[in-house]
Parts: C-alpha cells; structure tokens; sequence
C-alpha cells in the first residue's frame, strides 16, 4: 500500500450533451482504471479504493444518468438502458481521452462494461471482475422475482418489482446476505444517500425500467462470453460470496472461458466486497495491474 493516500478529484464533464459527474484520482499520464459503479449506489462506492491505488494508476468512476450527481435527463435524450449506458460508457472515455484501460466490472457497471468490452476489445488492458454476473445458470434466488416479471409482466409484478426501490428496500440490496460482523462494516451512507437520488420521479421508474432490462443483459451472456472465451483479456476475479444474485458459482463459473483468470472467494464477503475488504481487494488488484497494466 502507498505511505500516503492520494487525493481524489470531483468533477463533471460535458458528455454529448449530458453532464456527467466523475471521481478521479492518480497521475494523468498514468494507465487507466476505469470504474463503473453498481445499482443503488453510484461512484461513491469507490471512495476508499481510489485514493488507496491512485500512486500509481489513473483512477477513473463517473455516475451513470439517474445515479449519483449526474444529469438525469429526459427519456428523449438519453436511453435509459443498459445498452444506453454501455454507449455513455463508451463515449465519456472518448472524452476524457482514455483509450485503453483496466475495466472494473461489478453489478449493473459489469453489464455496461462487457458490453463496450466486446464493441472495442482492444481498448480493455485488463478486467478485475467483482461480483458481475456472466452466466445465466448460475444466478442467485433473488433472481426469482425478476423472473417473474420477465416471464409475465403484469402491473402487479411490476408493482412488487417497485417495492424494492424505496429506502428499505435499498438497504436489503446493500446488507442482504452478509453476515452480521460483516454488515457492520457497511457504511449507511451507499443506501441512504442513494434513496433520495432514486426515490424521485423519474429515477425511481427508470430504476424499474432497468429491472426489466436485465433479461435483455442475461440474453446477451453466451456474447460475453464469446468475448472472453476469444480475447482472453488478464483477469483477476474477485469475490464476496454472500450474494443472493451472484453466488460463488457466478465467480468460478467465468473460469470455462477464462481458465487463466486469478480468481480470489473472500470468505466472508458479499456483493459489497469493497466495504468489508478494501486492503484484500485493493492489495490483489496492485499485484495483479502491477503485472498486466504497469
């Protein structure tokens, strides 16, 4: 780890008429790590890693539209999908100049980011995956209600689905599963102050939206998987295994088309892995870019 933490910039930029709000920390000529953030929380959720890796890399995590501090614009001028957020993805690193980079995939950001990952391969120097998932036989029970709806999308299902958008239900997304003595490690503060961003209108619709657009995500898994199946992009996988949607079977599962993947199970982790274990996660990701991203 540094002798000192590196500080970490708050910034916005002008992204096809979109202002997207960023966090960046690190060198600017330094090689690139991108970072897309997870569903309720925004770049927020990087606020320990950034300063912790920013000696020696360019630390980069904007806020998707509809997240965080960024614009959430009208349905007219921006897809709120996550094909919509793969392009915004896409677009802000054409920005901001990035052109190749290690690429954090975790949550909803894993989605939008395998999706600019088979657009532009050679511009992925390496995937540290985190809790993203890839393969459609290994999700978790707490897909069962989104199943539901897929397969028959009543009100009343859709009803339900909005039930989980509410300060309670952001908080079961967030602690879930985890053990006590690990949920106590978890600040409040990625569900509470996510709530008052998704619990206006529009945010909370489109975050039922988003609910229903997973299908079209898990329909694009066998895509994905061509990807790392043909570019065999160095992978490090990274784990939290009390996660009722990607269960440690979500993890080994990338191992069939990525067989030299470094893959670590953090025994007592969950789909928040970086709350709980920041220097585990923060001490393999020096090692493993130290060798593939230097």
């Amino acid at each position: 780890m540094p002798s000192e933490l590196v500080s970490v910039a708050h910034r916005t930029v002008d992204v096809d008429g979109v202002e997207v709000f960023y966090r960046e920390a690190g060198p600017p000529g330094a090689p690139v790590v991108l970072l897309p953030h997870g569903y309720p929380s925004s770049s927020f959720q990087y606020r320990t890693l950034m300063p912790v890796l920013g000696d020696r890399w360019r630390l980069v995590a904007p806020d998707f539209p509809g997240f965080g501090y960024s614009e959430t614009p009208e349905r007219d001028r921006f897809d709120y999908s996550f094909a919509g957020y793969a392009r915004l993805l896409e677009r802000f690193a054409e920005v901001l100049g990035l052109h190749r980079y290690a690429l954090y995939l975790f949550d909803y950001g894993s989605q939008a980011g395998l999706q600019l990952a088979v657009k532009h391969p050679e511009r992925i120097a390496a995937l540290v995956i985190q809790n993203g998932d890839a393969y459609a036989d290994t999700l978790g029970p707490k897909y069962a209600a989104l199943r539901e709806y897929w397969a028959d999308p009543t009100p009343e299902r859709r009803a339900a689905l909005a039930e989980a958008v509410t300060e309670r239900g952001l908080r079961e997304e967030v602690i879930g599963e985890v053990p006590q003595h690990m949920a106590e490690l978890i600040s409040p503060d990625l569900w509470e102050l996510s709530w008052p961003v998704l619990g206006r209108s529009p945010n909370r619709e489109i975050m039922v939206d988003l609910f229903a657009d997973i299908k079209n995500s898990v329909d694009r898994f066998p895509e994905y998987q061509a990807y790392l199946r043909g570019a065999q992009p160095p992978s490090l996988i990274v784990w939290g295994p009390h996660d009722g949607y990607m269960p440690e079977e979500s993890a080994r599962a990338y191992l069939t088309d990525l067989p030299e993947a470094e893959l670590h199970v953090l025994k007592d982790a969950g789909h928040w892995a970086l709350e709980t274990h920041l220097h585990e996660i923060a001490g393999l990701m020096r090692e493993f870019l130290g060798r593939v991203h230097p």
